[in-house]
């Protein structure tokens, strides 16, 4: 799991409290992952002194959530994706790795156990990963204004539950094999499996308004 500092988008998004959690979705991530019981070790990839603190705080003993130093030049927003994927077989010896983000804070242990039985089970039906989605049937354009997802025909508007399902990635997960990022630089592999997730299991904190609606939803649903 990677953070960094000097986030642009939301200030201090990983760290900074979140409906009353101190550590913020960091800490909530942490602790979902701890309780997962299919992960053999959790990677915490950062250069952020706050993250480590919220790490350490969580698993004092260092026995679950490991804490490595990323490289300050794989922490900047100039930083190519394809190069801190690159990166993360230097730091993983295992041999499946599922990458996540703090920013998915409804995806719980048991989420992730499921997701990860499902991306075992499919290696054997021919899939070689595992991409975790939201199905999407909206009405999309492009640019232009032109209908961009369905033939329009003399329906211009036909029920939404008939257009062609597409799928969003909602980045709560993705599984590969640590072969894949070494050979693919990529995260996943030629045929990934769409695990697909519902829209709260999916909420993607990437906005401060993205933040305010995650502490809602959190207030609502988990603290109850």
């Amino acid at each position: 799991m990677p953070t960094r500092k000097g986030s642009q988008r939301v200030k201090s998004k990983n760290t900074r409290p979140f409906a009353g959690v101190e550590g913020g979705i960091l800490a909530v991530k942490l602790q979902q992952l701890m309780e997962c019981r299919t992960l053999q070790r959790i990677v915490l990839s950062t250069n952020d002194e706050e993250s480590m603190d919220v790490a350490r705080r969580i698993d004092p003993t260092g026995e679950k959530v490991q804490v490595i130093i990323r490289p300050d030049h794989l922490c900047l927003d100039t930083t190519v994706l394809t190069d801190l994927i690159a990166y993360v077989p230097e730091i993983i010896s295992e041999s499946h790795i599922i990458w996540g983000h703090t920013t998915t804070p409804f995806v719980t242990a048991a989420e992730y156990d499921k997701g990860i039985g499902a991306y075992f089970d499919k290696l054997g039906q021919g899939y070689d990963s595992l991409i975790s989605v939201m199905p999407l049937q909206n009405f999309l354009l492009d640019a232009q204004a032109n209908v961009f997802n369905y033939d329009a025909g003399a329906n211009r508007w036909p029920r939404t539950q008939d257009l062609p399902v597409l799928y969003e990635v909602n980045h709560a997960m993705f599984i590969a094999s640590r072969e894949t990022y070494r050979n693919d630089r990529n995260r996943v592999g030629g045929r990934p499996f769409l695990y697909e997730q519902d829209k709260i299991k999916s909420f993607d904190i990437d906005w401060e308004d993205d933040f305010l609606i995650a502490e809602a939803i959190y207030d609502k649903l988990i603290k109850l």
